[in-house]
Order: structure tokens, then C-alpha cells, then sequence
């Protein structure tokens, strides 16, 4: 026993003495009870040095029989990875992953074989990530992190049931030319997104506008009017503008009910030119039309006849000067004209068609001496 053991001991003995003593001598106790007091305080005195006297350490080394054996250093079991390649759902494009794994050893049958902890922790996490990231695009890196922090961040046995298995401070990423190539396709994804909405409106609105609006002068006009309900009077002013515009839109000419309507005039048709004028059996020539000698007192040329039109018809037609062909068809047309009495003209066409040219210089002596001669 030690003296601040029996130190505590005297000193319970003592107060709990003075208090019986006290108590006594209010209240008068009889001999006997004086007695049993003291007797209660021995008693007292013994349980209290017990109570109050430290216990014996087992381990101390007083009774020990050996020395102590060293400790034996702490397991590791935490291994870092870096930048580890897993698939994504778009190929050749794949995520790098980061992460502190951690395993703890669960008790197997004394028959099993050795095994290498950190390693089978490290493919079971990279396993359990790959399931995950191999279904998530490329560009949702982040998402995956989350997900995988959640999925990895709680002990869990790996294939083999020899341990329990975990991943911390993980990080995702993608390569800098992923991530650039990335944020071109999502740009021009964008842009022909924006440029296939924009066709289809100015096809719609090509189409409203050809197959409803312009489809014909009246649409149009109704359409204007809608437009412009307060400005009726405008309205009407500009129907020839509408008439115009829907023609033009409908590769149509202005309906001669609008014609009128039209602000600008639309130009006259030019008539189709004539072939060159025939002269004698036809041959084409620098003279005025028709064989016709120019007057010398500046009067007009007289009116074309049957044989001057037939003649323009002629070369129309395609047939050379002094053709057989040509002297066929005109003989042909003479008789025709010889039997309804046409007489004259059946001559004059045959003088052209089948008589030769005549002389440059007879071509310019008077008509009625030339009738005299004959």
C-alpha cells in the first residue's frame, strides 16, 4: 500500500469517526450503541482500504515473462493511379482517370493462396469505373466524375471476396486534343443546327408566299389588304403593282383585266422578222423588198402581192434559189390558184419560180416598155 493510499484510508476512517461521534452525543446513545459504532468504523477503515488501493496492471512488467516483442509496422493499404485510359461511348475518345484506392483485408481460409492486395484493388476500381464511364459521352467528363465518386467511395468486396475495396480523391479529365477536337464538333453541330432552322423558314416562307400570297392577283390583293386595313385607298392604287409582282411570280403574263392597272407599261411584242425578199426565182438581193425599183420622186413602195408573200414564204421555208424542189412547189400553188380563177397570181409565181433572174441591166428598165416589147 502505498502512503497516499493509506493517506486517503486515515482520513476516510477520521471524518466518518467524528460523525458518528457527533451524532451520538445528540443523540444520546445507550453503551451498547457506542459499541457497535466503533465496531461499524473498524469495518468501515478495512473496506475502505481496499476500495481506495489501485489495481495490479496484468501486462506490467513485473510479471511478465518475456521481454516485449517489437511491433510490427503498419500495412499499407492505399494506392494511387494516375491518368488511366477508360472508354467512353464514342470511340477514340477517352477519359483519364485519377484516384487514391484503398483496401482493407478480410479474413480467408487458411488454405488460400497469397495474393497481391494493392493490385487486386486497382483492377477491381478501374473495372467498376470502366462499366460506368463506357456508357457516358465524352464531353460529360464532369457528370462521370460525380457519378464515380459515388459509385467508388464505399468498401465493397472485389471479385475475388479477399477484400474490401474503395476509391477517394478521383479525378476525370480528357486529353487537351479531345477536348479541343470536342468543342468544334459541338460549335459546327451548333451552326447546322442554326442553318437547317433558318432553310426550313425561308422555305416555309418562300412557300406561303408562291402558294398562298402570290398565287394569283387576287390572293395578293387580299393579303395587301390585311396588311393595310386602315389604307383601303392604297390598297386599290396599288392592285397594278400586286398584278405585276404575282405574274412575274408565276412566270405568267398580266391578266388583260389588270393590264391597265400597271404603272410601267409593259413593251410591245416586236413583230417576227421576215426572210430577205426574193427576186425573179427567188434569189435573195440587195434591192428594196419585193424586187420593187425605189421611186425616184421619193413616193412609197407599193403593197406586197401573192407572189412577193409566197416568195417570203418560201425562203421561210428553207428552199434555196433555183431549187427543183421550190420550182415544184410553186408550180403546184399556181395550178391550185388556176383553178379558183386566180389566174394572176398563178402567172406571177411562176415567172418568179421558174424563169431565170434577169439581167442586171434590165433590171432597172421601165415596166411598160417592157410590156410593149412583148
Amino acid at each position: 500500500m502505498s502512503s497516499g493510499h493509506r493517506t486517503l484510508t486515515v482520513f476516510l476512517t477520521v471524518i466518518t469517526g467524528l460523525f458518528l461521534t457527533i451524532v451520538g452525543l445528540y443523540a444520546h446513545w445507550p453503551p451498547w450503541a457506542w459499541a457497535t459504532a466503533g465496531a461499524a468504523l473498524l469495518v468501515f477503515a478495512l473496506l475502505a482500504g481496499k476500495l481506495t488501493a489501485p489495481r495490479t496492471d496484468p501486462l506490467s512488467r513485473t510479471y511478465g515473462p518475456e521481454p516485449d516483442l517489437p511491433v510490427p509496422p503498419r500495412e499499407h493499404r492505399e494506392q494511387r493511379v494516375h491518368d488511366v485510359a477508360l472508354s467512353s461511348s464514342v470511340p477514340d475518345y477517352d477519359f483519364l482517370l485519377s484516384a487514391t484506392v484503398r483496401w482493407c483485408p478480410v479474413e480467408a481460409h487458411p488454405d488460400a493462396p497469397p495474393i497481391s492486395p494493392g493490385g487486386l484493388a486497382v483492377g477491381a476500381v478501374l473495372d467498376w469505373a470502366r462499366h460506368i464511364t463506357v456508357k457516358l459521352p465524352p464531353h460529360r467528363a464532369s457528370f462521370a466524375q460525380h457519378q464515380l465518386e459515388g459509385a467508388l467511395g464505399t468498401m465493397r468486396p472485389d471479385p475475388t471476396g479477399r477484400l474490401l475495396v474503395m476509391a477517394e480523391n478521383i479525378t476525370l479529365t480528357l486529353s487537351e486534343e479531345d477536348s479541343r477536337r470536342l468543342a468544334r464538333l459541338s460549335t459546327v453541330r451548333k451552326d447546322e443546327a442554326l442553318w437547317e432552322h433558318e432553310r426550313k423558314w425561308e422555305r416555309s416562307k418562300r412557300a406561303y408566299l408562291g402558294e398562298d400570297v402570290l398565287r394569283n392577283t387576287g390572293s395578293a390583293v387580299v393579303w395587301w389588304l390585311a396588311k393595310n386595313d386602315d389604307q383601303i385607298q392604297k390598297t386599290v392604287d396599288d392592285i397594278g403593282v400586286l398584278a405585276q409582282l404575282t405574274s412575274a411570280a408565276n412566270n405568267q403574263n398580266v391578266p388583260d383585266e389588270f393590264a391597265h392597272m400597271v404603272p410601267h407599261p409593259l413593251p410591245e411584242p416586236a413583230p417576227p422578222p421576215l426572210g430577205p425578199p426574193y427576186s425573179g426565182n427567188g434569189f435573195a438581193h440587195s434591192e428594196p423588198p419585193f424586187g420593187d425599183s425605189p421611186s425616184t420622186n421619193g413616193a412609197a413602195p407599193p403593197p406586197p402581192d401573192a407572189s412577193d408573200l409566197f416568195a417570203d414564204m418560201m425562203h421561210a421555208m428553207g428552199f434555196s434559189p433555183g431549187d427543183g424542189e421550190a420550182a415544184y412547189i410553186a408550180e403546184e400553188h399556181a395550178a391550185n390558184l388556176d383553178a379558183f380563177g386566180r389566174n394572176d397570181e398563178a402567172r406571177r409565181i411562176r415567172e418568179r419560180f421558174n424563169s431565170p433572174p434577169p439581167p442586171p441591166d434590165e433590171a432597172t428598165e421601165d415596166p411598160e416598155e417592157e410590156s410593149q416589147q412583148e
